[in-house]
């Protein structure tokens, strides 16, 4: 109950705050699918220049691309998607909901453990104990693991009549109906298809693309020719996915539509784990370079591998609704590029004149979800404080370079000249990044609102800044306040909100 009301508390702050609104909301919304307001565009923006520079300003051997969103229908055939990219498909015949069977499983095994660490816990039975012995002091513990086992066995076999068993043992009920009533599963393909042409009996079947990865490995070769690439180098691309999901829900965690930042590393054949290594040391980095609990990240290891990867993992954070998935670190080896060199007829090979041999590269990704990232940044810094006489206020603790407004200039009244003098300063604090000027209503109220967007800075213009160019500039965490030269604004501001000052961090 407690994760579903953090849950709802994230939706109703960025609907009332312009961070996130329901798409086609006047017409009772389109299911999943999510528009960004003034202040969610600019944060995703921010979050996106903060990926796209550690990727790609801050190595010389990553570029970028920017793959078109419709691809030749055979590339879907050579990637595996028509094929297998399905998910297991049940449905409550009761209540006529649809649900994601790995799901279901998966969330009973999450509630199996963690109702099995409490119990531990109040036995006073260190989590670091071997799992045999974890298993006999609670029977919760011992159905996870139970559980975990026989559910990571129908995974590796495919098996949807194991899945429907468990569901069944287990005694898996629908969460409108409460009814345990269920259909067999069967599997349902994800993506969207679409045509291409003005008519119908001439037009080509199209898929909206389901990943961004293909669009990468397409053009490896054009990538690395005309940018004078060597092995090992990276191509990183941040755009738009499409897929349509059973269980489109929590918010925009599973979206029909999303955005993905991925970075395809191409690496010598018998190379690659030692890069997958390096690239998840890397990628943690970029994680805690936030400023995030080390305690809410955590990796988890892929005991059932997609048919291309010889080892994956996840970097998980602890979203209000558990640890889930945020960003994906995959050992590709040579499948795609074989694939599409197999149904397009041509060589997507490497010449390494170091070792003077052809040969089709292994490949490591990283494959980050936009929205995924959005939605923990605002789980992490959303907080309700109380304040001394009993007040509390809400406030956004964004790191100050992904904040959407860097500064907001506000005149502690709407005459004496203090509007003139706030947009000349507003007007020299251009390039601090966004900037937000308002003079409606109280001071107080006006702070109230810039902490609950998570802007860094107020600045305040009175009338002691008429006399001798200071302003008081209020800082959003500590809400101390200090006066400062107009002159030193700038330079003091851009210290703290410059996107650079989370880039060094990863140096």
């Amino acid at each position: 109950m407690e994760e579903k009301e953090t849950l709802q508390r994230i939706v109703s702050h960025c609907k009332e705050y312009g961070f996130v609104f329901p798409s086609s909301e006047i017409y009772d919304n389109l299911g999943a699918v999510y528009d960004y307001g003034p202040f969610g565009v600019e944060l995703k923006n921010n979050i996106k220049e903060y990926w796209w520079k550690s990727m790609v300003q801050m190595n010389d051997n990553i570029v970028g691309l920017d793959a078109a969103i419709f691809m030749h229908p055979t590339t879907w055939k050579a990637s595996g998607h028509v094929d297998s990219f399905s998910d297991p498909l049940i449905d409550n015949k009761d209540s006529k909901k649809r649900y994601r069977a790995d799901v279901l499983l998966e969330e009973k095994i999450e509630s199996f453990r963690i109702k099995g660490e409490k119990e531990l816990n109040k036995k006073g039975i260190a989590l670091t104990s071997l799992p045999e012995e974890k298993g006999k002091a609670s029977r919760d513990y011992q159905k996870y693991l139970n559980l975990e086992k026989a559910y990571g066995e129908a995974a590796t076999a495919v098996d949807l009549k194991r899945y429907k068993e468990l569901i069944e043992e287990y005694e898996i009920a629908c969460e409108v109906s409460g009814s345990k009533n269920w259909t067999d599963v069967r599997q349902f393909n994800l993506m969207f298809g679409t045509k291409l042409g003005a008519l119908d009996e001439t037009s080509t079947d199209l898929y909206l693309r389901p990943e961004t990865a293909q669009g990468i490995f397409v053009n490896f070769l054009n990538v690395q020719k005309s940018a004078r690439m060597k092995i090992p180098f990276g191509i990183a691309q941040i755009g738009k996915a499409f897929r349509n999901e059973i269980v489109a829900r929590q918010f925009i965690f599973r979206m029909r539509e999303f955005e993905q930042m991925e970075m395809q590393f191409f690496v010598r054949p018998g190379e690659e784990l030692e890069w997958f290594e390096k690239w998840k040391a890397i990628r943690l980095k970029w994680h805690l370079a936030l400023g995030s609990n080390p305690e809410d990240l955590r990796f988890h290891v892929h005991e059932k591998l997609a048919h291309y990867a010889n080892a994956a993992e996840d970097i998980q954070f602890k979203f209000p609704i558990g640890f889930k998935e945020l960003e994906g670190i995959h050992s590709r080896t040579d499948f795609d590029l074989t694939e599409h060199q197999k149904f397009s007829g041509k060589k997507l090979q490497y010449f390494d004149p170091e070792i003077n041999q052809n040969y089709v590269p292994y490949v490591i990704e990283t494959s980050i979800g936009l929205d995924r990232m959005f939605l923990r940044i605002l789980s992490e810094s959303l907080k309700e404080e109380s304040l001394e006489g009993g007040e509390t206020r809400i406030v956004l603790n964004l790191p100050p370079a992904l904040a959407p407004i860097k500064v907001a200039i506000l005149p502690l009244l709407k005459r004496d000249g203090l509007p003139e003098k706030a947009k000349e300063i507003l007007e020299k604090l251009r390039f601090v990044g966004k900037t937000f000027y308002e003079e409606k209503d109280a001071i107080g109220k006006r702070y109230r609102r810039m902490d609950a967007i998570g802007t860094p800075y107020c600045i305040t213009v009175d009338h002691q800044t008429l006399e001798d160019n200071t302003v008081t500039l209020r800082e959003r965490d500590t809400m101390t306040q200090e006066r400062v030269e107009i002159s030193k604004l700038e330079a003091l501001i851009l210290e703290k909100t410059d996107i650079n000052t989370l880039l060094r961090k990863l140096v």
